[in-house]
């Protein structure tokens, strides 16, 4: 047991004794943030059954190996395993059709899992209304040469013939919940666009952190700079790739995988630009530890990377938009750039180069959004909605 499910196992006043929770998630096929904050719904709930509509275990982190996860009926499809995209119009009707037998369920959700049915109650962890529902040409990269691609504009047609049904369903599901929770304001404005609620803010903590084993990637030097994102449109990393091709004797470092990934490998032919891909968190700690600076160029509803880079005492390059305003202080722990072009990102990293940052400082940011203080507001919402 870790730390964090002793305490929570060892509580004789918890409020949750003798009552059942079970957590959902969307699909666990792939390493990306919002499995990481199910990793650690997991440890806050020892022993909670984790439902979800996919399981793809070399696809996602190996810690979910020792979780309980029980998968649907769709999982027995090795292709949908692989490429969970491809189950997008069967994924409604896969958790409207389960139903999850617990006092409280708690739900890690950006599209699906608040979808679940359960004859108790339900807690949603929102990480963002679905994207490809609701922000679907920036999700697309409608403006990315990716775009034009045969994939995308399937995948865009498609879209267009699900989404009026989808959106009815999806905001059905919101309205079943019986509390709200968001990671940020920009996810808690958006939860009451879409479905006229209202959210609590629960930042959640980074999940990489220093407390770990490290280990140097061969055929790297200190001083790159890093961009740690799934390669998906709206992450922008050929934005990002492009200007290192500005920026003079500096290397690039990618880490994260997706759909785009053959494009943005072509975008870095040539250029000074390593692209890694499942990489284990002790070389992700080496790699924050031993960055220059980290860009963050995407739309997130929530600024988790920068955190993750500043508790390693690494300076972040951000746009200055969404969830970034939440996490990054101008100044202090980071540099916004304002445009999405490769100018302003190439003119950001070397303004960063040059200013002297305060080791203290950036780690203290971290420190703000800490894993104990998430566990704890957690466990205290389900026990509030369990009592209620």
């Amino acid at each position: 047991m870790t730390s964090l499910q002793d305490a929570a196992a060892q509580d004789t006043s918890d409020p949750l004794a003798g009552s059942t929770v079970a957590l959902a998630h969307d699909y666990l096929t792939q390493r990306g943030g919002a499995e990481r904050v199910a990793m650690i719904m997991a440890q806050a709930f020892p022993g909670a059954p984790l439902h979800t509509t996919l399981y793809h275990p070399r696809g996602t982190f190996p810690e979910f190996g020792s979780v309980d996860v029980r998968a649907g009926p769709l999982n027995r499809f090795g292709l949908l395993r692989c490429r969970h995209r491809m189950a997008l119009p069967l994924l409604a009707p896969a958790v409207s059709r389960r139903t999850i037998h617990a006092d409280v369920v708690l739900a890690s959700s950006s599209g699906w899992a608040h979808g679940f049915r359960t004859d108790g109650r339900m807690v949603v962890y929102c990480h963002a209304p679905a994207r490809w529902l609701y922000q679907t040409q920036r999700y697309l990269g409608a403006h990315t040469s990716a775009a034009r691609s045969p994939a995308a504009l399937t995948e865009r047609a498609v879209l267009g013939l699900l989404a009026p049904s989808l959106r009815r369903w999806d905001v059905r599901a919101a309205g079943r919940a019986d509390r709200y929770l968001a990671n940020g304001s920009v996810t808690a404005r958006l939860v009451h666009e879409v479905y006229g609620l209202a959210a609590d803010v629960v930042p959640p903590p980074p999940a990489v952190l220093p407390d770990g084993p490290e280990d140097p990637v061969p055929g790297l030097a200190p001083g790159f700079v890093l961009c740690v994102a799934r390669l998906l449109p709206y992450k922008n990393v050929d934005t990002v790739v492009e200007a290192t091709k500005v920026l003079d004797g500096v290397e690039l470092v990618v880490v994260g995988r997706g759909p785009d990934q053959d494009r943005i490998a072509a975008l870095a032919a040539g250029a000074p630009v390593h692209l890694l891909s499942g990489i284990p968190d002790a070389q992700l700690r080496w790699l924050y530890r031993n960055a220059s600076v980290l860009v963050a160029a995407s739309f997130e509803d929530f600024g988790l990377s920068p955190l993750e880079a500043n508790a390693f005492g690494t300076p972040v390059v951000a746009l200055r938009a969404g969830g970034y305003l939440d996490t990054v202080v101008e100044g202090s722990t980071g540099i916004f750039f304002d445009e999405l072009t490769a100018a302003d990102i190439a003119a950001a990293v070397d303004t960063a180069s040059r200013q002297r940052w305060d080791p203290e400082v950036l780690v203290g940011r971290a420190a703000e959004f800490g894993v104990d203080r998430f566990v704890q507001r957690l466990r205290e919402v389900v026990g509030t909605v369990v009592r209620s």
